[in-house]
């Protein structure tokens, strides 16, 4: 896509108004197939880690928790570790 022809330090956004008001337009591409994959891991990281979803009291102050909690569900999901539910 048009990602790949640019070069880093792109910014993938929808269409939402305001971004061009406040990302430089030489930074800027607008295409709801650039942001599909971020949406797509924002929306399983919210279903399967209370901390990240909005209007929940389950949170980490530690950024470090949070990094792990991340790394751990990304393992799991990518078969890299066995977890057992009993």
């Amino acid at each position: 896509g048009k990602v790949k022809k640019q070069s880093t330090g792109i910014v993938a956004t929808d269409y939402w108004r305001v971004y061009n008001e406040t990302i430089p337009e030489e930074k800027l591409v607008q295409t709801k197939a650039e942001t599909y994959t971020v949406e797509s891991y924002n929306a399983l990281i919210r279903h399967f880690l209370a901390r990240f979803r909005r209007n929940s009291k389950c949170y980490s102050k530690s950024s470090v928790t949070m990094e792990l909690s991340l790394k751990l569900l990304m393992a799991k999901r990518n078969k890299l570790i066995s977890i057992q539910s009993y």
